[in-house]
């Protein structure tokens, strides 16, 4: 991980790990925001453009669901653009522009995922913090989610995609409202500072999707093109640690 500017936040947390350390410096980078800008003004990404992406989905997470209305509501007023309950995501790595990546190489691509050499696990998603176009959760820890943007980089560049952001400038979020409108980031801020004290909500990763992004008015769709299976966690012996001729 390195600081990079095209990131945010710009800098990666002192310690990957530590929820603690990862919630606190999000809200911090959060908090140093002056003004939010448009998230939909972007120059070049209109409605009659796909990209593929890795991502991971979570659209029978009742109890995340559930957390992201309950956030979202608080919200309203601001005239957010809230993430629809079968939208929420977290976007592991772009692949490439639909035009730049042919079927041979998409196939070749999901060939070697099959053999994804990462093991599946939990994340917590914590509200609330955001960024200079959206408010999210910030999602804990790190290190798991690095590995496997890693791991997915390493296909990509095996299969001769695009790609797009390395390693390093990869922040974990967790979407739940893009800002529409240029704004000052004060009332937003206070607002989000009221869902800080919710408890997390835990997630288990146990696949990544590959899917043919879209925006679609101010939301973003997807067709899932793959579901590929992470490695099952290996389940602990009852008998390690035992000592020695124990049964």
């Amino acid at each position: 991980m390195a600081v990079d500017t095209r990131a945010f936040p710009c800098a990666p947390p002192a310690d990957l790990d530590d929820s603690s350390v990862i919630v606190e410096h999000d809200w911090r980078a959060f908090q140093a925001v002056d003004r939010m800008k448009n998230h939909w003004d972007r120059p070049g990404w209109s409605e009659q453009q796909h990209a593929y992406y890795w991502m991971l989905t979570f659209a029978d997470a009742s109890a995340l669901l559930r957390r992201a209305e309950h956030c979202q509501g608080a919200l309203e007023r601001l005239g957010m653009d809230p993430v629809p309950a079968d939208g929420l995501h977290v976007t592991m790595l772009r692949i490439g522009a639909a035009e730049q990546v042919s079927q041979p190489q998409l196939e070749h691509l999901i060939s070697l995922a099959e053999h994804l050499p990462v093991s599946g696990f939990r994340i917590l998603a914590h509200p609330l913090a955001g960024s200079r176009g959206a408010v999210r959760f910030s999602l804990t820890p790190w290190r798991p989610l690095v590995g496997l943007h890693a791991a997915l980089c390493t296909l990509g560049a095996q299969a001769g995609v695009p790609g797009g952001k390395p390693t390093s400038a990869f922040r974990p979020h967790l979407g739940v409202a893009y800002n529409n409108a240029e704004r000052s980031a004060a009332p937003v801020i206070d607002v989000v500072s009221q869902l800080r004290s919710l408890p997390p909500v835990g997630l288990d990763v146990s696949s990544v999707d590959l899917v043919r992004l879209r925006r679609q008015g101010r939301a973003y769709r997807w067709e899932t093109i793959r579901t590929l299976p992470l490695r099952p966690v290996e389940p602990v012996s009852a008998v390690q640690g035992a000592a020695p001729g124990a049964q």
